[in-house]
């Protein structure tokens, strides 16, 4: 028997290999219309459409709006709510610190001040960026925890009551507290103040426009957590079992 030529085995293994990648390009082509149904119906059954669970979950978000509005204008009431407005005012000031560090800036001291508020000193940094960053940074994260709170496995229902109140406060911490600083005129200054007499505008309409802003975090926590979680109690409750099972 003649020896194989190597010149024509390796032609063959050529045209094996052209005819395999032709074979799979057609392939991918025949199958990506299927792909792509699949993936528009994933998506179109995550609808916006709020069931039983969520329902609850959005009637204690309203519950606690109204239990925190009150409690904030209630004159004895009002400190009930010190232990967790302490802890909004230091997401507050949490969000002066972490901006002045991003961009250059270095932060000096961080004050809690019980009756005032909280107060940072920074030395550098972007100040159009740093001012509006602890009313924005409170109501973020306000906003993830709200949205955590919408799923067992993203926030246990032990800690799923503490973090809807935390979240609903600090995402409406901003508004609160502009009205106390600019509306009521509690105090002197605010990052508003500042804000404005640097770049310009009014307080006020600054004040307004980060409470704007402020209460869509909430809103897009609220729609996020309806599209992302819509199991059932039950369902959330037997997911559960399987990450940090209680």
């Amino acid at each position: 028997m003649a020896p194989a030529n190597p010149t024509t085995a390796r032609q063959t293994l050529a045209r094996a290999s052209n005819v395999a990648n032709m074979v799979w390009k057609r392939a991918a082509i025949l199958a990506a219309p299927e792909v792509a149904r699949a993936t528009h119906h994933a998506l179109a059954r995550r609808d916006l459409s709020v069931n039983s669970t969520q329902g609850v979950t959005l009637g204690v978000i309203a519950a606690y709006v109204v239990a925190i509005a009150i409690l904030w204008n209630v004159p004895y009431l009002r400190n009930i709510l010190w232990p967790f407005k302490m802890l909004t005012v230091a997401f507050h000031e949490f969000g002066h610190a972490i901006t002045a560090c991003c961009t250059g800036g270095r932060v000096v001291s961080i004050t809690l001040d019980p009756n005032e508020g909280g107060a940072t000193l920074m030395k550098g940094g972007v100040q159009a960026i740093t001012l509006p960053a602890g009313y924005l940074g409170s109501s973020l994260i306000g906003g993830l925890l709200i949205f955590c709170g919408f799923n067992i496995n993203a926030s246990k229902i032990a800690s799923m009551v503490l973090g809807l109140f935390l979240g609903v406060m600090s995402a409406l911490y901003s508004a609160w507290d502009i009205c106390d600083d600019l509306i009521m005129r509690k105090v002197n200054s605010s990052d508003a103040s500042v804000f404005a007499q640097r770049y310009g505008g009014s307080s006020r309409c600054w004040g307004l426009i980060w409470v704007f802003i402020s209460l869509c975090f909430m809103a897009i926590a609220i729609v996020a957590g309806i599209a992302a979680f819509p199991q059932s109690f039950s369902e959330q409750e037997s997911d559960s079992q399987k990450f940090l099972p209680t």
